[in-house]
C-alpha cells in the first residue's frame, strides 16, 4: 500500500436546529469517496457540548487524488443533500444552517 501523506481537514459549522440532520447525512451516506483513487479513510468528528465545529478528516495518498475527488460526479453526488439543504434556506431567505471551510495539510511524521 502506498504511503498516505496528505490530510484534508473540512470545519463544518452547524447551527443547533441542523445539527441532528447534519448527523443523520454522515450516518446515511452513500459512499461516494469511498471508492475514489488514492483514498483511504474518513473520521467524522462531532464536538462535545456546546461547541458547534464537526472535523471531516480524509486521509489520501496524495493532493492530486484530494483534488480529484473534489471536481468529481462522486463528490457533488455525496455532498447533494447538504447542498439542496442550504439551496432550500436561502430560497427560505433563511441563514444557511453550516458552513464550511477547509485546511490541507501535508503528513511530516507519524
Amino acid at each position: 500500500m502506498q504511503e498516505l501523506n496528505y490530510v484534508a481537514i473540512n470545519y463544518i459549522t452547524c447551527k443547533a436546529h441542523y445539527k441532528p440532520r447534519f448527523e443523520e447525512l454522515f450516518a446515511s451516506r452513500k459512499g461516494a469517496i469511498d471508492s475514489m483513487p488514492g483514498f483511504h479513510h474518513m473520521e467524522v468528528l462531532k464536538p462535545f457540548g456546546d461547541d458547534d465545529v464537526y472535523l471531516i478528516i480524509s486521509h489520501w495518498e496524495n493532493v492530486d487524488s484530494f483534488k480529484t475527488w473534489t471536481r468529481s460526479e462522486a463528490f457533488l453526488e455525496g455532498h447533494k443533500r447538504g447542498f439542496e439543504d442550504l439551496k432550500t434556506a436561502k430560497e427560505n431567505g433563511e441563514e444557511a444552517p453550516m458552513s464550511s471551510s477547509f485546511k490541507t495539510y501535508n503528513v511530516i511524521s507519524r
